[in-house]
């Protein structure tokens, strides 16, 4: 499979913690137990899903700081863990460029969500990758 399965299958998984409520490592073990991930591709969701389960009060606080008009509740859930994914691996993952982590989430956004929610997560990211930019 590669990265891009990865990145999509740590977007699954944190679309079902986030509609569970349910963000532990248990929940995690049992999606790696149940799906044919070779072990870079399970290493790299662990170490994705664990670091949005950590920074998830950070990571949310950023994506509420750059919606435009909505509220983090508002948002699909599978646009929230596609932000979420990507925000992460933006802000802890030194080694995935950022258009690379911003191409991905469009991409996401347009296999497993509505047709213009691509638009949507780009401006957000967007905003999100700006306002790290006047921070530095």
């Amino acid at each position: 499979m590669g990265r891009k399965q990865a990145r999509e299958g740590a977007m699954q998984l944190l679309f079902q913690m986030s509609s569970n409520e349910d963000f532990t490592k248990e929940t995690l073990q049992t999606f790696l137990d149940n799906f044919p991930y070779d072990k870079g591709e399970s290493e790299y969701i662990r170490a994705v899903v664990e670091g949005v389960m950590d920074k998830r009060e950070e990571i949310d606080q950023s994506i509420k700081d750059n919606l435009q008009g909505w509220s983090l509740d508002r948002i699909a859930r599978v646009d929230l863990a596609t932000l979420r994914l990507a925000i992460y691996e933006i802000q802890y993952m030194e080694d995935i460029p950022v258009e690379v982590s911003i191409n991905e989430a469009i991409e996401i956004a347009k296999k497993f969500s509505t047709d213009d929610s691509y638009k949507y997560v780009n401006g957000v990211l967007g905003g999100f990758v700006r306002s790290m930019s006047k921070d530095e």
